[in-house]
């Protein structure tokens, strides 16, 4: 029998009871107690021979971390409040950094011994098994000594592809270690009672609907992790005014995700910012630089991507390539469509959207509220998923089901009389997919690009912004067969889209359509076309062909019954009445029309027929009524400022009658900025604006009056919407929008300013130090800052919100600062303050 060997501590040598040794010893380190595993960390530390196996894994990262100060603080405040938390997110987001940026401040603070397991390599599952029991040593499982001992914190970095190992162990684990917490990460959840799932995004990125300021792109993460790595390979690189929109541009169009903006930036070496961007289209050819020593799926964005799409099961393989040529977003509606040559899909559709979401292939669409839900690809994953869609020959099939179901979305532009208000939100909410569509087809001569086109000028047009697909429609005219039926729609589209800059040649596209579809004999699209040419040959003017048109309009829609254009007749007809001095029959063609227009019509239709209403108001002399139809037209075209430009003028009117002189120039002052490119007004109404802007000219000292003319013309759209609709907010705004800084940041500066450490600064706003030391790094870097000193000479001489009563503590630290006598000794590196010492030279 032999004798069992006797396992020592390796530390100081101390024979371990036999608890400690167990099955696995002879392949781990073995301690006796926990003060000798911490002498053996810091002996090891110290040599220089800092074991980088599992148990004793090295923290620091080599690059810097950029942004993600939210989700620091969010996670760690969970991993106290739960055992197991998984970060998911799409290939290339960042979770294993972030994983173990986490790590690091829980092993820094002593909070926690931490152990990182990389499964990324692992191919099997017992070999999963095997590293997870092994990164745990011999903890005691279970019992008074499970209970005792330090908290443990695990890391399971992409545990995509062993999901049901990890399971398992760890529900084995868990319950015997009660001091044991898990942070994994992979594309999807372990699906694990008692699980918490942090999803992760891009980094943050510009407001999309705002105009991009250079100021936007400082405070923006997406950005300075760009400038961080092109700084890194190219040190004079600098962001600047001239190439702040490309670089902001690359970083979106990258979805704000870090690897590929990483491997983007470390490319200015060898192209500019605005070549970059040019070249996007083909990324996955072109971001191939990942470090030389990553992991294979990290070397490439395509590597990257190839990896989760692996993952997927084969109907999920399907449904991304089918989903890919939908850049604008897509609901079951759209996967349908563009599915419906596969059996058995539509029904499977909605559990398909469940696991891709899960998998982090689909995003929920954030501006989704009520009616169908919606979801988007990320703009990357979309160019991978059409390589794929070219590879197995099933591009030219998908895009032509695509084409089929938009056409018969916008048949009603040819068949109906008034586009229902619903059919104009559907073919909304696919703008984008038809703008791609649109584009594709502007390949061939198909003649539904004809169709496409006109739905999407009706989009835009709704949108306020016609101009924008002029160039589209026109091509379409070129190319499309003349003869075909949809030619009239697109002859519509670019009399809207050219009736605000080029009135005139708008009503000779005008005349063309409605000779194309006389041809046809009477139908609702004449009909429609006569009212479209009436309401323009009124604005010109032309008052006895106007009428003509628009009474043919309404003979029309009587016969066919089509109530909402027989009411937009006669709304029409009703202004004309008005202008004739006839105001008792306009009065009651509008009652008639009001009718019909109240419910389910288009906002910019109803919009004109309240500001007929609301100059009818005026004529009869009642300014309140006046005002509440003015301000309702102007709210049904709250968002597209050059429709607006007659109720504005109307309120001008309303304040000026009023004696509200100051509110009547700003509103004309806004008024005559959004009338440049807006569809022209009649004369009638050019005099009765007139003779209001004489009164008021008049009635106020020039100079103030020109002062308020030149605030309404500078005036934020918004801003002047608030002042116009009566609304709070209609006060200038403070600065804090246009600030390079968070106001987190700005706090933090003003600190710094105040001499504090990091610590007081934790203190002070109740984060966390390592909280307050991200801030500070993100304030150097997105301001280009070298040192905490000059942190705090920016922050005195930008700070212009503090009272009176410290301003000379502000005025005193700059002065310091900045005194060339002084002179500044580097910032400790060590411990959590790092305020710069002064002394006398």
């Amino acid at each position: 029998m032999s004798t069992p060997t006797t396992v020592t501590c390796d530390t100081c040598g101390t024979p371990l009871p036999p608890t400690k040794q167990t099955r696995t010893s002879q392949a781990r380190a073995r301690y006796c107690s926990n003060a000798c595993r911490q002498r053996s960390y810091r002996l090891r530390q110290r040599s220089g021979a800092m074991d980088t196996g599992l148990n004793g894994e090295l923290l620091t990262q080599l690059s810097s971390f950029v942004g993600r100060t939210d989700e620091l603080v969010e996670l760690i405040r969970l991993l106290h409040e739960v055992r197991l938390l998984t970060l998911t997110g799409p290939a290339g987001v960042g979770k294993s950094r972030l994983a173990l940026e986490v790590a690091g401040q829980e092993a820094r603070r002593r909070r926690s011994e931490v152990s990182v397991v990389r499964l990324g390599a692992v191919t099997d599952a017992d070999e999963a098994r095997r590293r997870i029991l092994d990164a745990l040593g011999d903890e005691p499982a279970g019992g008074t000594a499970a209970a005792s001992a330090p908290d443990r914190l695990l890391v399971l970095d992409d545990c995509d592809h062993v999901l049901y190992a990890c399971g398992t162990v760890l529900t084995e684990l868990l319950p015997g270690r009660p001091r044991l917490s898990v942070l994994a990460t992979s594309r999807e959840p372990l699906r694990l009672p008692g699980e918490a799932v942090f999803s992760m995004h891009g980094l943050a990125l510009g407001a999309p609907e705002a105009v991009t300021s250079f100021t936007d792109n400082l405070r923006s993460d997406a950005v300075s992790l760009f400038m961080d790595r092109a700084r890194a390979v190219a040190p004079d690189f600098r962001l600047s005014r001239e190439n702040a929109d490309d670089v902001a541009e690359i970083c979106a169009r990258l979805d704000g995700l870090p690897l590929p903006i990483e491997m983007a930036a470390r490319l200015v070496r060898v192209f500019p910012p605005a070549e970059l961007r040019s070249r996007l289209h083909d990324r996955l050819a072109l971001l191939t630089n990942g470090w030389r020593l990553a992991e294979e799926r990290h070397q490439s964005l395509r590597a990257a991507l190839e990896w989760g799409y692996t993952l997927l099961r084969p109907a999920e393989q399907v449904l991304l390539r089918r989903l890919s040529i939908l850049p604008g977003g897509f609901g079951l509606e759209a996967a349908t469509a563009v599915t419906a040559d596969l059996p058995g899909t539509a029904a499977a559709l909605p559990e398909l959207f469940i696991a891709l979401e899960a998998k982090s292939v689909i995003v929920p669409h954030t501006g989704t509220s009520g009616g169908e839900p919606r979801f988007h690809m990320l703009e990357s994953l979309q160019c991978f998923g059409r390589e794929l869609l070219v590879a197995e020959g099933e591009e030219a099939a998908t895009y032509e089901r695509l084409t089929s179901w938009l056409t018969t979305m916008s048949l009603p532009l040819r068949s109906e009389a008034v586009v229902p208000f619903a059919t104009l939100e559907r073919l909304a909410g696919e703008r984008v997919n038809l703008l791609h569509a649109v584009r594709r087809l502007g390949e061939g001569s198909d003649e539904r690009q004809l169709l496409l086109t006109g739905a999407l000028a009706a989009v835009e047009g709704a949108r306020g912004r016609n101009a924008e697909v002029a160039g589209l429609v026109e091509h379409a005219l070129e190319v499309a067969t003349p003869d075909s039926a949809y030619r009239s729609v697109a002859l519509e589209a670019t009399a809207l889209a050219a009736q605000g800059s080029e009135p005139d040649a708008a009503a000779r596209r005008l005349d063309a359509a409605v000779r194309e579809e006389r041809r046809r004999g009477p139908s609702p699209l004449l009909g429609r076309l006569l009212f479209v040419r009436g309401t323009l040959r009124q604005a010109l003017d032309q008052r006895r062909a106007s009428v003509d048109d628009l009474e043919e309009s309404l003979v029309i829609g009587l016969r066919s019954r089509h109530d909402t254009l027989v009411a937009l007749s006669r709304g029409a007809l009703a202004r004309h009445r008005l202008e004739d001095g006839d105001p008792s029959t306009a009065e009651r063609e509008l009652g008639l029309a009001f009718t019909v227009l109240r419910d389910g019509v288009a906002p910019q239709l109803l919009s004109a027929l309240l500001s007929t209403a609301g100059s009818l108001a005026l004529e009869k002399g009642d300014l309140k009524r006046a005002e509440e139809h003015f301000t309702e037209a102007l709210r049904c075209r709250a968002h597209h400022h050059r429709d607006a430009a007659r109720a504005l003028e109307g309120l001008t009117i309303v304040a000026i009658r009023g004696h509200r002189f100051e509110r009547a120039l700003r509103l004309l002052g806004v008024a005559e900025r959004v009338r440049e490119g807006a569809c022209p007004e009649s004369g009638w109404w050019r005099w009765q604006v007139g003779q209001a802007r004489e009164t008021a000219l008049r009635a106020v000292p020039v100079g103030r009056a020109e002062s308020w003319l030149k605030a309404g013309r500078a005036m934020p759209w918004r801003q002047a919407l608030c002042l116009a609709l009566g609304e709070d907010s209609a006060e200038p705004q403070d600065e804090a929008a246009s600030h390079p800084l968070s106001r987190r940041e700005r706090d933090v500066a003003a600190l710094v300013v105040e001499g504090l450490t990091n610590r007081q600064i934790a203190a002070r706003i109740h984060v966390s130090v390592r909280t307050v030391e991200t801030h500070i790094r993100h304030i150097r870097t997105t301001l280009g800052l070298r040192s905490r000193a000059h942190i705090a000479a920016w922050a005195a001489q930008r700070r212009t919100d503090v009272s009176e009563a410290s301003v000379p503590t502000a005025t005193v630290a700059l002065r310091r600062l900045l005194d060339p006598r002084q002179v500044l000794r580097g910032p400790s590196v060590g411990g959590g303050s790092v305020t710069p010492q002064l002394r006398g030279a």
